[in-house]
């Protein structure tokens, strides 16, 4: 595939509404995306960017920035979106890693990232955008052709590159590439059984993979309109449900939606589909929302290395706890620390292999090497176990994971339980350094309003469940559970807040 954004010139040259505001008027057309794109594109040109260099974005979610998005990739350049929560440090990381030949920043970090270049070397163009899709970026754009000769790009030339969250020392820059980008995009479409009639309520950022790659590129791919909110508001998404048909949200979005009264069947009475990634969904969120609008919410899993891998299919069994089994074109393997494939229901480590795997990180062909088998797979990171129907269920990460005394807690195992207890709302069991087990087992809790439940509880019920190695040595109370802007827990934060 050529350049992707041929492939979604081809399947949306048919397409009317591309963005629609929430009151239902319409934004932009596909016709204004693809001369939009173009004159963007001429832009960049006309800045002397060449194919493969780096465009460093940081800005508010808006239609331009799509605009501006969708140029890089007809562009042939490399498109780095960053998180708008990074600060001084992480920025300054960022672009020296990198080493952008143009930044596009919001207005009001212009000089932050001019005082930033000065440090790293001359030579980069800064531009700006707002959150109302106005900057130097695109002053007098009309001026631009309307027409661009966009580059020619193999599947293996790199579209994006998407740091990792950097749990553990300095983010990692993912480089994937336009071959990664259109073999996801057309399994899920073929998955999620996209139709022409479909509508995206989108309320997601568009620094992210969930938002940019997986609820943006369906869209276009099926030239569906899309309902363009600047973020996740519960009413507003209510309201807007009616008038959709597809929705992709986080776990924290439905948790939110259960929340409000205005939920309900009549509510979703024209939606299609429901799905949930980024960070586990609780079974008994699924199990609720289900009971209250007769859907169940499709969950999925996938990366910023990999995008999707995997998901619970829309014709057939939808298991609460499970991410459903590979998606077509998608090769799993559980292993075990020998490299072993795992028995059924055994957990190990999650090995990905498929035309969506990335090809590695940038300038870090060492690390590169060390993620990949021999046989081409590459180690998510992620413990896991299949059943017998080929569903996978995700347990955890291979650094949560516990070792006390000797033996592993897999912590997933424990919060399952510990969320089902009547006054719990949510929790996250991590090790703390211990003088004689190494590590001790230990759950933090957020308690439901209202709640007196107290350790003495939630330690005596798990000691009737669970073997006694993986009962909590102590159970910590807290207002709130760190998490980053996907709803992932922070873990590591959690630790370090705790050793403190």
């Amino acid at each position: 595939m050529p350049n992707i954004y041929n492939l979604f010139r081809e399947n949306s040259k048919d397409g009317l509404d591309f963005i629609r505001a929430p009151d239902g008027s319409t934004l932009a057309t596909y016709e204004d995306l693809e001369v939009r794109s173009a004159r963007y594109a001429n832009r960049l040109s006309r800045f002397g960017l060449k194919k493969g260099d780096r465009v460093l974005v940081q800005v508010e979610k808006s239609l331009e920035s799509l605009f501006l998005y969708f140029a890089c990739l007809r562009s042939g350049l490399i498109y780095l979106p960053l998180n708008t929560a990074y600060r001084l440090n992480e920025l300054d990381y960022f672009v020296g890693n990198s080493s952008p030949k143009l930044i596009v920043c919001s207005p009001s970090n212009e000089g932050l990232f001019a005082s930033i270049c000065k440090r790293t070397g001359p030579g980069v163009k800064i531009q700006t955008l707002d959150s109302d899709g106005k900057g130097s970026i695109n002053a007098n754009l009309g001026n631009e052709a309307a027409v661009f000769n966009d580059q020619v790009c193999n599947d293996s030339d790199i579209a994006v590159i998407l740091y990792t969250s950097g749990t553990t020392g300095q983010p990692k820059g993912a480089m994937i590439s336009h071959g990664n980008l259109a073999a996801n995009a057309l399994a899920l479409h073929k998955a999620w059984g996209w139709t022409r009639g479909d509508v995206m309520l989108h309320a997601l950022p568009i620094f992210h993979i969930h938002g940019l790659f997986v609820a943006t590129h369906l869209a276009v791919l099926n030239a569906s309109p899309v309902i363009f909110l600047p973020k996740f508001d519960a009413e507003e998404i209510i309201r807007l449900l009616p008038v959709a048909t597809v929705y992709m949200g986080v776990p924290t979005h439905y948790t939110r939606l259960l929340a409000s009264p205005g939920l309900s069947r009549n509510a979703c009475r024209n939606m299609r589909l429901f799905t949930c990634g980024s960070a586990p969904l609780l079974p008994q969120t699924f199990i609720e929302f289900k009971r209250r609008t007769g859907y169940a919410i499709v969950e999925r899993y996938g990366m910023t290395e990999t995008g999707m891998n995997t998901s619970n299919p829309i014709n057939g069994p939808i298991k609460p706890g499970s991410v459903g089994p590979p998606l077509a074109g998608v090769s799993c393997k559980i292993i075990d620390q020998e490299g072993n494939e795992t028995p059924i229901n055994e957990i190990g480590g999650l090995l990905v292999k498929g035309q969506n795997v990335f090809s590695g990180y940038w300038q870090l062909p060492e690390k590169t090497a060390k993620e990949f088998t021999s046989d081409g797979y590459f180690s998510t990171g992620d413990l896991a176990s299949r059943d017998a129907d080929g569903y996978i269920s995700i347990v955890g990460r291979e650094k949560d994971m516990i070792i006390t005394g000797g033996l592993n807690v897999y912590p997933r195992e424990i919060e399952a339980i510990i969320d089902k207890m009547p006054g719990v709302d949510e929790s996250a069991v991590i090790g703390l350094a211990h003088s004689d087990f190494g590590e001790a087992v230990t759950a933090v809790i957020v308690k439901s309003a209202g709640s007196n439940t107290d350790e003495q509880t939630i330690i005596q019920h798990l000691k009737n469940t669970l073997a006694n190695f993986k009962v909590p040595k102590q159970v910590i109370f807290v207002e709130r559970l760190p998490r980053n802007t996907m709803g992932k827990v922070q873990k590591n934060v959690l630790r370090g807040e705790l050793k403190q």
